[in-house]
């Protein structure tokens, strides 16, 4: 240092802080780390001050302005120090600490918890969210964490922060043994529990943990697909009925695009063949529904006691038109019917039209 800064440590000096930074703490720079006797200090609000007066805290300052005393004087205690090369022993410094609340804090697992529960099993689960907090006992705050720096910021105790609140949390949801599907809806009261678990922690660095809130808690990729899959399920209902819908579906989205090519013809013929495999699934439980109502009810005779058309069951009819019995009492040509679905044939037919059952 020159001349110039020597002179001009000597004068009396005026301490504060324009907390314009960002910073948690501020040592305001003095020359030759000697403050004098009278100097004045200014303490805004939002802010203390931490007087440290030859190695040791002498105080800590609320707002408002305050005159300090040391054994530095001006030019005398410079003087008598040359046999210190004019480097006073003495020593003085003023710290300010911020004490506003310090919002927008992250906190993340950086890997995966393992968690038990009760629906899945063994989990990983992922978590991340906020927290603010503020320095409540600034003196503590000192000796626990920023020591002698020249500033210190939210940024520089961070990361131990949110390896103390990630710890913290994980405790939290293993002792509450909420299932992992449920946790969405208890993410406030987890946030409020967690902030009370942690305060303790907080408070033996000179801090307070004002708030703290879970934004997500994620399952893996895996699990997440398997839920996705089990909810399709539920929303369907029904499969048989949700199957025929979608086969009709694909039906009338090969109807209304003959232009695709040999691939839609393709998945058009494949639907079509689904949508009469259950056609015809669906009029053989309706045939059989119809026999057993109308088996146990004797037609009604006419005349001679021949069975009236109609008044029997269509299975009977069928079998009377194909022995050669018409509905006039004569022979008539023989008509073949599908014996699955009941669908007229031709006289050569070797395949139902319909059904595509073999005669």
């Amino acid at each position: 240092m020159g001349l110039f800064d020597f002179i001009k440590g000597q004068f009396i000096e005026v301490i504060e802080w324009l907390d314009d930074t960002g910073s948690m703490v501020y040592r305001f720079p003095v020359y030759d780390n000697a403050i004098k006797m009278g100097a004045k200090l200014v303490v805004r609000e939002s802010q203390a001050a931490i007087f440290v007066n030859e190695g040791q805290i002498a105080d800590v300052f609320g707002p408002g302005t305050y005159t300090l005393s040391t054994q530095n004087m001006p030019v005398l205690t410079a003087l008598k120090s040359w046999k210190y090369g004019f480097n006073s022993p003495f020593k003085a410094d003023v710290f300010f600490v911020s004490t506003r609340n310090f919002t927008q804090l992250k906190w993340g697992t950086t890997n995966p918890v393992l968690m038990r529960d009760a629906e899945f099993g063994m989990v990983r689960l992922r978590g991340f969210g906020n927290y603010a907090l503020k320095v409540n006992d600034p003196a503590l705050f000192l000796k626990e964490i920023f020591g002698t720096q020249q500033d210190f910021s939210a940024e520089n105790v961070a990361g131990y922060l949110k390896s103390v609140i990630v710890s913290g949390v994980s405790d939290l949801l293993g002792e509450s043994k909420i299932p992992a599907i449920d946790l969405a809806a208890s993410y406030d009261e987890l946030s409020r529990a967690a902030a009370d678990k942690l305060q303790a922690h907080f408070m033996a660095m000179g801090l307070w943990l004002t708030a703290l809130t879970i934004e997500n808690i994620s399952l893996p990729e895996e699990v997440e697909k398997t839920i996705d899959r089990r909810s399709s399920m539920n929303i369907a209902g029904n499969l048989d009925q949700y199957m025929k819908y979608q086969t009709a579906e694909a039906l009338r989205e090969a109807a209304n695009n003959p232009a695709d090519g040999g691939a839609g013809t393709g998945i058009g013929l494949g639907a079509g063949m689904a949508m009469g495999q259950a056609m015809s699934q669906m009029m053989r439980q309706n045939e059989q529904q119809n026999g057993a109502n109308a088996g146990g009810t004797p037609g009604a005779g006419s005349g001679g006691g021949a069975a009236a058309p109609g008044s029997g069951s269509a299975a009977s009819e069928r079998a009377a038109q194909v022995g050669g019995v018409s509905d006039g009492g004569g022979t008539a040509a023989a008509k073949k019917f599908c014996s699955e679905c009941g669908q007229p044939l031709a006289p050569n037919a070797k395949f139902c039209s319909n059904c595509g059952t073999k005669v």
